[in-house]
């Protein structure tokens, strides 16, 4: 059995933000084939697609009305192809990102259930509803025309399937053989620990199962995924305390899921020991390694929530840990949040609630490639606006300058494999604020202090995301990897 995903870097593209290859301003399937290249050069071993699927794109694509097409504004199924084929041409695996736990409202399943069919059962209906809220602000429940309410975790345009009906268990295994006969590698899961529900509907309260997340029947779901995956990956997208969210990395289930506690976790040494402790412990139980985060399309980019320094140290940190490590297309360019006006807001969880939840636009603008109009994104109008400032992090820019943070992460990207190549971690002891972590003969080191520390006599620097000041010491929000010789710290 192959187990390249245990320790693979994955590159998540947001397909519609990437590169537009029509001048329609948004990313298509062409322009990600077009820069796949860039990708490579990069250094990463997959790529992760957002969703594709054709869809009335009032969730970006994770309201799908079909599993198994393209929807015409990224492409063709042919174009998908091109991409599969270009993509292993280049050592590069694809991931899809699959959408289990709902539909759109035109997917023919809910057409038909609107209109009274049979095919209600395939979905949450009830003639009452719950006081269950939508993740997007409001009642998680909508009316249909005849009076009675269905369910919808998200977007009334995204009713939640009924996960315990034979039918859509069996469409979703034709949905999963459909992609790995195509020549996919793997898939991201959304919303998995979503997809059973209580069949009572019962209210959130203390001391008893969610009545919607992360319950136990949904782990039988996944169970009955693996034999159809094989060999293949597929990473949860779920939150929650380690123990619960690393049992969907079971290798009978998924056999990756998000660490995604590191987003929570402040900029301090201890705290982010006590994170990364916790995390390989609860994947360890189940037999598995963490797949480790910095951002992705759902929070804002973590050179805007620790600053520009810092994100590159955590980057340089968590590249360094057992595992894998899924990187957001941008942040190897140090990308910042831009700052979207509310006029230009495309992200339903703000627009459905009055701006009162989070705007993620500003995380999610598309890609600058060059100092050209649009930083090179499109020759048409952005479906996001690109700020003026965005050509500074130009990739073009970036690959020629040796101290960007392109350069330090393709460096670090470039020795990861032959440097760290146990799964051990153990820390050294290190003055307050500074991490030391060591693998076999490898050791990383990031200081979260305020103040510098000195590198050991005899130790070899291998990639740093700093240090022209001083090569001689680890300065503040600076992360080293070091190899040769022991790492010990005084002062």
């Amino acid at each position: 059995m192959s187990l390249w995903w245990r320790s693979a870097v994955v590159y998540q593209v947001y397909v519609r933000s990437f590169l537009d290859s029509d001048g329609d301003g948004v990313g298509d399937l062409a322009g990600l084939t077009a820069g796949l290249d860039a990708v490579a050069r990069l250094g990463v071993d997959a790529v992760w697609l957002t969703p594709v699927y054709r869809s009335p794109q009032a969730d970006h694509g994770y309201d799908v009305a079909d599993h198994r097409d393209i929807d015409p504004l990224f492409g063709d199924l042919a174009a998908f192809d091109a991409l599969l084929a270009a993509a292993h041409e280049r050592g590069l695996r694809v991931l899809m990102d699959l959408v289990p736990n709902h539909v759109s409202d035109q997917h023919p399943w809910f057409v038909a259930a609107r209109a009274g069919g049979p095919e209600r059962a395939l979905f949450h209906v009830r003639s009452r509803p719950t006081g269950w809220r939508s993740m997007f602000g409001g009642p998680a429940w909508s009316p249909l025309p005849d009076g009675d309410w269905y369910l919808h975790l998200f977007a009334p345009e995204q009713p939640d399937l009924n996960w315990a009906h034979p039918a859509v268990q069996a469409d979703f295994a034709d949905t999963l053989r459909f992609w790995l006969a195509r020549g996919v590698d793997g898939f991201r899961v959304d919303v998995a620990g979503g997809l059973a529900k209580d069949p009572a509907y019962g209210e959130v309260r203390r001391g008893v199962p969610h009545p919607h997340w992360d319950r136990e029947e949904v782990h039988d779901v996944y169970r009955s995924w693996r034999h159809v995956l094989g060999d293949a990956p597929a990473v949860a997208e779920a939150w929650g305390p380690p123990e619960r969210t690393a049992a969907f990395a079971r290798p009978d289930e998924l056999g990756q899921a998000f660490a995604f506690e590191v987003l929570r976790t402040p900029w301090s040494a201890a705290a982010l020991r006590r994170t990364v402790d916790a995390q390989l412990a609860a994947h360890r139980a189940v037999g598995a390694l963490p797949a480790w985060v910095a951002g992705n399309h759902d929070t804002a980019r973590v050179a805007t929530r620790l600053g520009p320094e810092r994100a590159l140290a955590l980057h340089l940190f968590l590249l360094a840990l057992p595992g894998a490590f899924y990187l957001y297309a941008g942040d190897e360019l140090g990308l910042p949040d831009a700052d979207v006006p509310p006029e230009h807001w495309q992200d339903p969880q703000s627009l459905r609630s009055g701006g009162r939840l989070p705007n993620r636009d500003g995380a999610r603008v598309p890609l600058p490639w060059t100092a050209g109009p649009n930083a090179g994104f499109t020759t048409g109008t952005p479906w996001l606006p690109v700020p003026p400032r965005w050509p500074r992090y130009a990739r073009d820019r970036q690959e020629s300058d040796p101290g960007s943070p392109w350069s330090v992460l393709h460096r670090a990207l470039t020795v990861r494999p032959r440097l760290w190549t146990t799964d051990d971690l153990t820390w050294d002891d290190a003055r307050a604020g500074v991490l030391v972590g060591r693998r076999g003969d490898a050791a990383v080191v990031l200081n979260t202090s305020s103040r510098p520390c000195r590198l050991p006599a005899g130790a070899s620097v291998v990639v740093r995301t700093g240090g022209e000041d001083d090569p001689t010491a680890v300065a503040p929000s600076e992360c080293v990897w070091l190899t040769d010789g022991p790492v010990r710290f005084a002062g």
